[in-house]
């Protein structure tokens, strides 16, 4: 029998979860760009919007309601964002490469998580804004205690507990910034990363 020669790691569903979130972003006339942060009451850590996929649902959908649940923004991915990605274009039979996407929803970032040994969580991070309906009370699970709210991107950036979670609001914050530049084509990312 062959084998591939890269090297290669299979989980089977009783040693993996996916999990999804976003950083959500919005405008303040006042404040410019901010992230909305969750103040997790019991443990006292500042973290980003996220949680498991229910069975059936997509990691698409599982963000934007794990970021309502959590946060109690109504939420959606921001459009016409650039990216890099290896996602290929609908419908095309393209080699697999690093390709700058426009009005990109795709993931921007996979956080891989050891739980234990042998138990491994993967983590999808989308970009997403408000809906602009207000934020709702009473959207979290019995299980959740966390406080939302938004900050200035430089303080929310200090505020968050994990190193994780500042790498994920970094590299969003420069595919949002990026692609709000309406005069430059190019990605701030000059090459694939």
């Amino acid at each position: 029998m062959a084998s591939s020669g890269l090297p290669t790691t299979q989980l089977f569903s009783p040693n993996f979860v996916l999990t999804a979130g976003a950083v959500l972003f919005r405008r303040s006339p006042a404040h410019g760009l901010q992230v909305c942060i969750l103040h997790q009451l019991t443990k006292d850590h500042w973290l980003l919007p996220k949680g498991r996929k229910d069975r059936g649902e997509s990691i698409e959908a599982a963000a934007l309601r794990e970021t309502f649940e959590e946060t109690g923004y109504p939420c959606r991915f921001i459009s016409g964002l650039r990216m890099w990605t290896r996602a290929p274009p609908a419908g095309s039979d393209v080699k697999d490469v690093v390709a700058l996407a426009t009005n990109s929803t795709e993931p921007f970032a996979v956080t891989m998580r050891t739980v234990r040994p042998g138990n491994m969580k993967f983590t999808f991070w989308y970009i997403a804004e408000p809906t602009g309906t207000p934020k709702q009370e009473g959207t979290q699970t019995q299980s959740e205690s966390f406080a939302s709210e938004f900050f200035d991107v430089e303080i929310a950036l200090r505020r968050l507990t994990f190193a994780s979670d500042r790498e994920v609001v970094e590299k969003a914050l420069s595919i949002v910034t990026s692609s709000d530049k309406t005069d430059d084509t190019r990605c701030s990312d000059a090459a694939p990363p």
